[in-house]
């Protein structure tokens, strides 16, 4: 008998649909995820991929102390300033992911060959007053290199996926319709092992791609100079490890006196704004009636708690101004500036100018720190001055503050005329004409501009106080606040209108350094402007004296115009 009669097939046994083509695109289809995940996939993939190639290759050119310096991303969690001949300096990344920064210092001189009071720490005193300005904010100075890294990072990631979309356009045109459908339906199965592999792919060629080389300073001791200060644990090699070793101690000490004034100076200055804010209250509670003689002592009236920001002004309300001049690059005064802005309600910051020393981009960290100053939603109006340059006025713009450029411009309500000086003054070098009108033609410009302004000029801010001299005595500006001469003067009548120079809110005095503590008194001032009449109602000034007091004085009237004798004996 026959096997194939002992072993008949049944139509009930299970048939391998694998065998047969149809079967095997039905598996595959069952297989294949749906079109809009594996897009999905393929987008998010190359998303990450051009993000994490932008944060790792990310580059900056910012001012490290007095120098330029190059700020890259790296991966191997450590900060790295490299100082050319002196050697580097390294210290834990505080960024996440392992993620570090390289910091390639320009311009260090490349003869620094020993170390020694008669060349190297010659050669850097020049320098020290820039890097205690660096050092004295580094919250802004590391802020401002976050996001210049952050920026250059989104600009990177945008480049890499431009690439990748045109790339993709450029393969979807070569390879032509049929030839797109047949690698489809060979790929389309293995989307989730493809996008991974292209994953792994990019982020290991992105590793090797921003991989730093090995440090110089493993097995490094941390210097015992800088325990007990930000930079505590930085390890330091070449032969700025001697010249740490040697003067860091002074350095530091320098660097912690400074912190010590200051904190202790704003201490005083929010005292003395207690108790004027306490003055003010009592003297308005007896204006009022409500504040009777009694046989003990008068009540003490609460301090004003101290304002984040303005609340606005009604219609009727003064306008309230703080002016600050001549910083020159103190950032140690910026806490003192943002606590009088704060505690006299300001709704406006006017800067005389002269915020820098010499108007270079190193500088920007000066520019910031005083910009951190003003709180959010109070605007800055600035007149650079001779010590500023283009460079600093697009550094100030760039933090939103209005910069005057010879038109009159309307802030809270009040018309501001102004401009930047047209000298500016280098040291080492002197002061030369750097725009194309001499002081004497921009002098007469701004005097044009304020008569032919039908809505007519509130307030002249200009640095040099003599540039402002034709445009009072032509009547057409009644008030002028202007800086340079680091000696308050006025408020006085010069011409037909009201001339105030203010202090220098950086204690500059003659042939002393304006950083460290103070060598002169630090001033700022409060203006009050009456939106109804027009005019400037009082001058209130605040000042920090070098040993580190502080007062805010009461409000003191601006004086009324007298006309001419022959106008009045007209009228």
């Amino acid at each position: 008998m026959s096997d194939e009669h002992d072993e008949p097939t049944s139509v009930e046994d299970p048939v391998d649909t694998d065998a047969t083509p149809s079967g095997a695109r039905t598996l595959r289809e069952r297989r294949t995820p749906p079109r809009w995940v594996r897009w999905t996939l393929a987008g998010v993939t190359a998303a990450v991929a051009c993000l994490v190639f932008g944060v790792s290759s990310a580059t900056a050119e910012l001012g490290f102390g007095p120098h330029e310096a190059v700020y890259s991303v790296t991966n191997d969690s450590l900060v790295v300033v490299d100082l050319g001949p002196l050697g580097t300096l390294e210290i834990d990344s505080p960024l996440p992911l392992g993620l570090g920064v390289d910091v390639v210092v320009k311009e260090i001189p490349a003869d620094l060959t020993t170390v020694g009071a008669a060349n190297t720490l010659t050669a850097l005193s020049q320098d020290l007053e820039s890097y205690l300005q660096f050092f004295s904010s580094p919250d802004v100075a590391v802020r401002s290199v976050a996001l210049a890294l952050v920026e250059n990072a989104l600009w990177r990631s945008l480049g890499a996926a431009a690439v990748l979309v045109a790339a993709g356009f450029a393969v979807r045109w070569l390879l032509g319709p049929a030839r797109r459908r047949e690698l489809a339906d060979v790929m389309a199965p293995r989307t989730g092992e493809i996008t991974a592999g292209v994953a792994v792919v990019a982020l290991v060629a992105t590793t090797v791609t921003s991989g730093a080389v090995g440090s110089t300073a493993q097995g490094q001791p941390a210097s015992p100079v800088f325990a007990g200060t930000a930079l505590e644990g930085a390890r330091i090699t070449g032969r700025l490890a001697g010249v740490i070793d040697t003067y860091g101690g002074q350095l530091v000490k320098l660097y912690q006196d400074n912190e010590d004034f200051y904190a202790s100076a704003d201490d005083d200055l929010s005292a003395a704004w207690d108790a004027r804010l306490a003055a003010e209250a009592a003297a308005s509670a007896a204006e009022s009636g409500t504040l009777f003689a009694s046989p003990g002592p008068p009540p003490t009236a609460p301090a004003a708690p101290p304002r984040v920001a303005p609340s606005g002004n009604g219609e009727d309300e003064p306008v309230t101004f703080v002016v600050i001049s001549d910083l020159h690059c103190n950032t140690g005064m910026t806490p003192l500036i943002r606590t009088t802005v704060e505690r006299s309600g300001a709704d406006v910051v006017l800067n005389a100018g002269d915020t820098t020393m010499n108007g270079t981009s190193v500088e920007k960290v000066c520019v910031d720190s005083f910009a951190s100053a003003v709180p959010r939603g109070v605007p800055m109006v600035v007149a650079d001055g001779n010590h500023d340059s283009q460079v600093t006025s697009d550094q100030e713009a760039a933090h939103g503050q209005k910069i005057l450029d010879g038109q009159v411009i309307e802030v809270e309500g009040v018309r501001i005329l102004g401009d930047r000086d047209a000298l500016e003054t280098r040291v080492g070098v002197g002061t030369n004409v750097a725009r194309e009108r001499t002081p004497e033609q921009q002098a007469a410009d701004l005097a044009t501009t304020a008569c032919e302004d039908r809505r007519g000029v509130d307030l002249l801010l200009i640095h040099t106080p003599p540039v402002g001299l034709e445009a009072l005595e032509t009547g057409c500006v009644p008030f002028q606040v202007s800086g340079h001469t680091h000696r308050r003067a006025g408020p006085e009548q010069v011409g037909q209108g009201i001339r105030y120079v203010n202090g220098s809110t950086a204690g500059a005095a003659p042939n002393q350094p304006t950083v460290g503590p103070l060598h002169g008194t630090a001033e700022m001032t409060v203006l009050r402007f009456d939106p109804e009449t027009r005019r400037m109602l009082d001058v209130q000034v605040v000042s920090v004296t070098p040993d580190g007091a502080a007062t805010v004085g009461e409000r003191e009237p601006v004086p009324e115009v007298v006309p001419p004798a022959d106008e009045a004996l007209g009228s």
